[in-house]
């Protein structure tokens, strides 16, 4: 499989439970910010774009950082967009960091805002435009736990694998 696989989300849609979980399935890494910031960090490369251009030359995963847009020319990529109802990402954030109620609506909020500037500034695109991804999978109606399986299933058909 010489498949690169980018996965915007946003945040507390489990899209990192799903990245690990194809992670073990097809035996690839996943890149996610801070993994790519660390190799900026020990001056591996001198930019993010650079960084994942790089790590996109063998097959893997990664987790935002603007890939979508990156690799958008490259034949073996494949965008997939993570969402969920905002209730149910209230609810996730606050079960995995113990936040109350409101805690965890406001970091709900944040996240995605600054996701949003971050992928605007990169890219001068909106961030989450079905237009630029491939598949998009809601784990509201999906089921983090099943997203993996439909990821393998068309990974299968499409013989990717």
């Amino acid at each position: 499989m010489k498949l690169v696989i980018t996965m915007s989300r946003r945040f507390g849609t489990g899209a990192s439970i799903i990245a690990e979980e194809l992670s073990k399935r097809l035996d690839i890494p996943v890149y996610d910010k801070a993994y790519i910031e660390e190799q900026l960090h020990d001056h591996m490369y001198e930019s993010e774009a650079e960084a994942i251009r790089k790590l996109a030359e063998t097959p893997c995963i990664i987790l935002g950082r603007c890939a979508s847009d990156i690799l958008k020319d490259r034949m073996n990529v494949l965008n997939i967009f993570v969402c969920a109802d905002r209730e149910d990402r209230i609810q996730r954030i606050m079960a995995k960091d113990s936040l109350t109620y409101d805690e965890a609506r406001k970091k709900v909020k944040k996240t995605d805002e600054e996701r949003a500037s971050y992928y605007y500034e990169h890219t001068g695109k909106t961030w989450g435009d079905v237009n630029d991804y491939h598949m998009i999978l809601d784990t509201s109606e999906l089921g983090v736990e099943n997203c993996a399986d439909i990821l393998m299933h068309y990974f299968e058909k499409c013989e990717y694998i």
